[in-house]
């Protein structure tokens, strides 16, 4: 049977067969397209892993702290010496030390001191949770708009080729539109994990950073009671 003009053969049409024939600007879109979303996953596996390891390690230390007899002590345990929350930790009952081992204590200054101490110690280590996440919302935002200039490069290509073949059959026009529009879907496979992933980063890091708060709120409010016996 002999087919329509208009029928086109299925390797055509994979993926690697569009990516071969595309122009070289389409190309070009199209190789850093898959590069940003190899990338997204490098951020996406690493960034899961930090934050969900952050989380426990919050609760577990939390736990401990509030359990422990010395506060020394959990410092000093070397499980918390690369966590967040001992070096928030460290860094508070450093300025406790420095602050209270003059003969005469300003109060207010120490709690003044010991605040912004753990604020930066808290500012410190969100950032370094973070890391990633700008990445994230790039290309999350950028992606569908760099496949679209694919798309509309490669739309133009095609428009050109009918116009210098004088055919405008579907066999002609289906080859260069379909490379067009797989940019497209490139982008789109690019952005929608990045989207969704750095959505819910945000949720995780949100609670993390809320945990450290409230620990810092409650270690601050313990050495204020200790100020005052004092």
């Amino acid at each position: 049977m002999i087919l329509p003009d208009f029928a086109l053969e299925p390797a055509s049409l994979s993926p690697i067969a569009l990516f071969l024939q595309a122009d070289i600007v389409v190309k070009v879109v199209m190789a850093g397209l898959l590069l940003a979303s190899i990338l997204v996953w490098v951020v996406i596996v690493q960034g899961g892993l930090r934050l969900r390891r952050a989380r426990r390690e919050a609760l577990a230390f939390e736990r401990e702290f509030w359990r422990a007899a010395n506060v020394e002590e959990v410092s000093a345990n070397p499980r918390h010496a690369d966590s967040p929350s001992g070096r928030i930790l460290s860094a508070g009952l450093n300025e406790w030390k420095r602050s209270t081992s003059r003969a005469v204590v300003d109060r207010a200054g120490v709690r003044e001191r010991l605040g912004a101490v753990l604020d930066s110690a808290i500012s410190m280590e969100v950032e370094r949770l973070a890391s990633g996440l700008n990445l994230l919302a790039t290309i999350a935002s950028s992606a569908p708009f760099v496949g679209l200039f694919g798309t509309v490069w490669g739309i133009m290509r095609s428009f050109s080729g009918i116009a210098s073949a004088g055919n405008s059959s579907l066999a002609v026009v289906a080859p260069g539109i379909a490379e067009a529009l797989f940019a497209t879907a490139i982008g789109l496979f690019a952005a929608i994990p990045a989207l969704i992933a750095y959505n819910r980063f945000t949720h995780l890091l949100g609670q993390v950073e809320g945990r450290y708060w409230r620990f810092a709120d409650g270690f601050q409010a313990m050495l204020s009671r200790e100020l005052e016996r004092g």
